[in-house]
């Protein structure tokens, strides 16, 4: 029997930019403005939406190497 794919990246109600708006207030950014990793993974460690927000973030820059 074939494995059912799920496809949740497509399911996924992004509001773009607010990570990036909470980063900034938080003053995570760096010089080439972009989110610090290490800032990503101790909010990754939390709950709420930031937290979910964090550990999609980390499961996309994993997408890029």
């Amino acid at each position: 029997m074939a494995k059912k794919v799920e496809k949740w990246i497509g399911e996924i109600d992004l509001k773009e930019g607010a990570l990036r708006a909470t980063a900034r207030r938080e003053g995570a950014m760096t010089e080439r403005g972009t989110i610090k990793v290490s800032w990503l993974r101790k909010k990754a460690k939390g709950k709420g939406i930031t937290a979910r927000r964090a550990r999609l973030a980390l499961k996309f820059r994993g997408f890029q190497d």
